[in-house]
């Protein structure tokens, strides 16, 4: 049996493992990431997505254009993050559609340098999202703004524990895979942070899982699994795909 207290430094190991992964806030450090960790995924994105909805409310407050309160929602989600996702976004378009072989498609996703379909899936996908945050922001739809950043997070937890890593080496390697359990908790953690939404929370969890599979069965198909960039594109793709069900759901 589990005494409390190493349940309670497990945990707490957890979530700082898990903001030290996919953030750049200051919290303290570690190098020993865990898949398992993956759970805490959604309060993550809660997090990010509260500070951006916070500067996005500020800026309406102090009189700002709705447009420019939504860019500066953008800006505040890629510091805090390191732009990791929006990384891994563009690495993934250079290399699903970039190379002819599954080794060359990898080569290119590990290059640092941006490509036509890298620059091109950036600008479309951020225009995507500043075009819905700006409505959302209108309608004052902070809590939809919030849960897609959860639910989003916890849509990486599934792609990673569905594929297998596609590389032998890297960071998403070394971390390891989610257990299942560890995944269903991140999938109830991320619906209990979009229940105040009621309906709309399960319409948004519905874009959201599409959008993963659709991402998922895209990597499996061109380089037989799952990379760090693959989960970062798969974040931005299932945030839009959320923001995008929740702009619906006001018409």
């Amino acid at each position: 049996m589990t005494a409390p207290r190493d349940t309670t430094t497990r945990l707490a190991h957890d979530v700082q493992s898990a903001f030290g992964l996919l953030t750049r806030l200051p919290a303290p450090r570690t190098d020993r990431h865990r898949a398992d960790a993956a759970w805490v995924w959604p309060l993550v994105g809660a997090v990010v997505g509260g500070l951006s909805a916070t500067v996005g409310w500020a800026a309406l407050t102090l009189g700002l254009p709705t447009g420019l309160a939504a860019a500066m929602m953008l800006a505040t989600h890629a510091m805090v993050t390191g732009a990791l996702h929006e990384d891994g976004l563009a690495d993934t378009a250079d290399g699903l559609f970039g190379g002819w072989t599954r080794e060359r498609r990898l080569e290119i996703m590990k290059d640092s340098h941006i490509g036509s379909y890298g620059t091109l899936a950036l600008l479309l996908v951020t225009l995507a999202k500043w075009s819905a945050l700006g409505v959302l922001l209108d309608a004052g739809a902070y809590g939809a703004i919030i849960a897609a950043a959860a639910i989003s997070r916890a849509a990486m937890a599934m792609v990673m524990a569905w594929l297998p890593n596609a590389r032998a080496s890297g960071l998403s390697q070394s971390v390891g895979r989610p257990s299942v359990r560890a995944v269903l908790v991140a999938a109830a953690l991320a619906l209990m942070i979009a229940a105040p939404l009621g309906p709309g929370a399960l319409v948004m969890a519905g874009a959201v899982m599409a959008a993963g599979y659709l991402v998922a069965r895209l990597a499996l198909a061109r380089i037989g699994g799952q990379t760090g960039d693959i989960l970062g594109a798969g974040q931005q793709l299932a945030e839009l795909a959320a923001l995008a069900a929740a702009t619906a759901l006001l018409h």
